[in-house]
């Protein structure tokens, strides 16, 4: 099942080229009720619908460092502190953003605009503190997630090995454009990955290439406990703009359009606005950082 969320927070499922409204508040309602949802009778045309982000979670989980080459490139970059395989940290949820909305370029913070493909993991329902082998139990569905990641800022916010604010800025969490049930994947592991900007690839790889798999990366975060529509990320593959050696040939910028592809799970497009397409002030400059702080 393609399961969306559309038009002003309608909640259905796609078959071809249809839209059936379920009848749910949400579609972490639907993940609530373990999907005894029933339907509304009503049928859209999928061209007449605009899809949202497919659901807003209560807690969205970041992993990072998890794909082998990846994290080589990451020892290259030389971060003042390592960042060790599925390592966890929690993202901005209002910083969420559906398919074909805007990431807004926020020039007076950046200069350093960067993209990263990953998949992210649907948890179904609510429980925690448990192996890899119940995981799969846990496992509802998947949907595509753009990591976009301010560079300049990550580096300082990595003098103290963290890095949470160069990722959670507004507009920097793309997901969709839809979620796809585990059911409908066969094997979550062997997907393949690509992620272009302006048509041009960037980032090519597969979900085989994990450190450590779907289940154990989701059993090893259970302590924290989980609600019925969590979001836990699976970390991104090689090919970042940051780890080029001409980073500003690739860093993202006002007019590019983005597109985050998962085989079989579906292809996520976005475009760059500047800061003047969305708001009516000055950039925002505000930091830590500047001379008069």
């Amino acid at each position: 099942m393609r399961l969306i969320t559309f038009d002003d927070g309608r909640v259905g499922r796609i078959d071809g080229e249809t839209v059936i409204e379920l009848g749910c508040g949400s579609t972490r309602e639907f993940f609530e009720r373990g999907g005894s949802v029933p339907e509304t009778g009503e049928r859209l045309a999928l061209a007449d619908v605009t899809l949202r982000a497919p659901i807003q979670p209560k807690k969205f989980f970041h992993t990072a460092g998890n794909f082998a080459v990846h994290h080589e490139e990451l020892q290259k970059v030389s971060w003042s502190h390592p960042v060790h395989k599925g390592i966890v940290f929690f993202q901005n949820v209002d910083a969420i953003i559906g398919p074909e909305d805007a990431i807004v370029y926020p020039e007076g913070l950046t200069r350093e605009l960067d993209y990263e493909l990953e998949l992210a993991v649907i948890i179904g329902k609510t429980g925690g503190w448990f192996g890899p082998e119940e995981a799969v139990d846990y496992i509802a569905g998947y949907t595509v997630f753009n990591d976009i990641t301010a560079r300049d800022i990550q580096r300082r916010e990595m003098k103290s090995g963290v890095f949470s604010f160069s990722k959670g800025i507004d507009t920097f969490c793309p997901i969709g454009p839809w979620i796809v049930t585990a059911d409908e994947v066969p094997d979550a592991q062997k997907l393949a990955m690509e992620l272009r900007v302006n048509g041009e690839v960037r980032q090519s790889g597969n979900t085989d290439q994990m450190v450590l798999s779907i289940p154990h990366l989701v059993a090893f975060h259970s302590p924290q406990g989980y609600t019925a529509g969590d979001i836990i990320t699976t970390g991104t593959i090689s090919g970042v703009a940051a780890v080029q050696p001409n980073p500003f040939d690739f860093y993202l910028k006002p007019g590019d359009v983005v597109e985050a592809e998962i085989a079989g799970v579906g292809t996520l497009r976005n475009h760059v606005v500047p800061w003047s397409a969305a708001h009516d002030t000055p950039p925002y400059s505000g930091s830590l950082y500047s001379e008069d702080v």
